[in-house]
């Protein structure tokens, strides 16, 4: 069964996902933090400038249930974009969200058209003291059992300075809705498979923030300097959601690239 084209849920796929507009495909790949309402500022503009937009919700975040034996999050959007009828897609990764994005591209590189690298994670940066202080309060955080800490330090680590108090809450709703869908969850473990970024075809647009964590600054000049075909798009006042801090912004160089 293929997935709605009317921009209302469907839950018959594995992952949930909406679909709007006709025209290329461009799928959107939500932060770790973020669950697919993240786009909601992009998504009339990619309809509006004729792409067909799909946004999906992964396993245990938004409306897509916790996993219950192993699974790939790649492979999830592949086997979405099968049932869609979708051959070929740009595909936008946001933080984590871009680390799915880069296994999709290296793995089946001749399924992407064009790639977007929003303030991605990824292996090709050792991690740096913020992030791992981060890592440190955020698991002290969740074995204490507050889940409210939690989301406080998640939306003050992660959301930069020029977001709106609407967008805090925002991220603070789809975070605590991810923890409250996961934390307790079955014990599985994803399946990993080997891939290289040097492997992906597509042109890449490569997004930094200057006030986003060391990490992931040094991970888009990582990128930059593997990836076969790729740009850097420095942005001086982001953090590291560009697209929900000032989505004004980054609208006219994010469609401009998806064009061609």
């Amino acid at each position: 069964m293929t997935g709605r084209d009317d921009g209302l849920p469907s839950a018959a796929m594995t992952i949930i996902h909406d679909v709007a507009g006709d025209g290329p495909a461009v799928t959107l790949l939500h932060s770790g933090v973020c669950d697919r309402r993240m786009w909601q500022a992009q998504w009339q503009p990619l309809v509006d400038a004729g792409f067909k937009a799909i946004r999906v919700d992964f396993r245990g975040y938004g409306d897509t249930p916790y996993p219950t034996e192993p699974w790939n999050n790649a492979d999830d959007v592949r086997d979405l974009l099968d049932e869609l009828g979708i051959e070929k897609t740009a595909v936008v990764g946001s933080s984590w969200g871009g680390r799915i994005a880069q296994e999709f591209a290296a793995r089946y590189p001749e399924r992407v058209s064009r790639l977007v690298l929003l303030c991605a994670a990824g292996d090709l940066a050792e991690p740096t003291p913020d992030v791992i202080a981060f890592d440190d309060r955020e698991e002290a955080l969740i074995e204490a059992g507050d889940l409210d800490g939690a989301v406080a330090l998640n939306v003050a680590t992660w959301v930069g300075p020029l977001a709106s108090a609407e967008t805090r809450e925002l991220v603070t709703a789809m975070q605590r809705r991810a923890f409250d869908v996961q934390v307790g969850g079955a014990d599985v473990a994803p399946i990993r498979h080997e891939y290289s970024p040097a492997d992906i075809a597509a042109p890449t647009l490569v997004v930094k923030g200057a006030h986003d964590l060391e990490l992931f600054q040094n991970l888009a000049d990582a990128f930059v300097a593997v990836l076969p075909d790729a740009r850097l798009l420095d942005l001086d006042w982001a953090g590291h959601l560009p697209t929900l801090e000032a989505p004004e912004r980054v609208e006219g160089e994010l469609i401009g690239f998806l064009r061609g």
